[in-house]
């Protein structure tokens, strides 16, 4: 018990993920937008020197969508699954991924095999993740599964298109569009949602969803993990 719950500690991210997430709201809210565009570098990868406040807030909405996925909710999912193994080789995936697994010239294709394994590792816990997100808030449900099933498809991720694009339908915003990489790589990404453009008091109500959404998962994968040890238990005892 003592070893599954330090690998879980080790492997969770949710909490220092609100943690950069709301730094940046903080500096949004104190109107220091190059303090803002700097903090958020460290959630994503993206140019941020010319980005304004609405698309600060919009990178730093996608990354607390996906990385609700990929390092809180995932990890418990085969935590659940396989226990400490499960979760230590899902980390060892995942931050391999984040290592070599990306779309330039020095990495396209050495990486190419540890981001579609990433990619198989997270396809439970992305619709998990998008399941909790509308539970989370049903009276924006209808507008997360719309977006779900109309959007997700378009993003160029198999996974953080159905995070993000229930995300933006529970929240009420717009998410995806045109991003900047360093190197001047462009990507035109398809628009999640049908709401409103961000605004930085959207930051703390994503960080809000995401912990609800954490919640959840540690709720239902406790629950698979007793469920299987009873199972276990009464075939034994037959």
């Amino acid at each position: 018990m003592l070893l599954t719950a330090a690998a879980t500690w080790a492997v969770l991210g949710g909490r220092s993920l609100e943690r950069e997430a709301l730094a940046v709201h903080a500096h949004l809210a104190a109107d220091d937008l190059p303090a803002a565009r700097e903090q958020v570098t460290r959630l994503v990868g993206r140019d941020t020197a010319a980005l304004d406040a609405s698309e600060v807030t919009r990178a730093v909405v996608e990354s607390v969508a996906e990385n609700t996925s990929d390092a809180v909710v995932a990890p418990l999912v085969w935590g659940a699954i396989g226990g400490v193994p499960g979760l230590l080789g899902y980390r060892a995936a995942n931050t391999l991924d984040a290592m070599v697994g990306h779309h330039n010239e020095r990495y396209e294709r050495f990486g190419w095999a540890s981001a579609r394994l990433d990619d198989l590792l997270n396809l439970p816990g992305s619709r998990l993740s998008g399941v909790l997100a509308m539970a989370a808030a049903p009276s924006s449900a209808g507008d997360a599964v719309r977006a779900w099933r109309r959007d997700a498809a378009r993003h160029p991720s198999p996974n953080a298109g159905v995070v993000e694009a229930t995300f933006a339908g529970t929240l009420g915003v717009r998410l995806g569009g045109t991003n900047t990489y360093y190197g001047n790589r462009i990507e035109h990404r398809a628009v999640m949602g049908d709401g409103r453009a961000t605004e930085p008091a959207d930051i703390p109500r994503a960080t809000r969803l995401a912990r609800r959404v954490g919640i959840g998962a540690a709720l239902v994968a406790a629950a698979y993990a007793v469920s299987g040890r009873i199972r276990w238990s009464s075939r034994r005892s037959r």
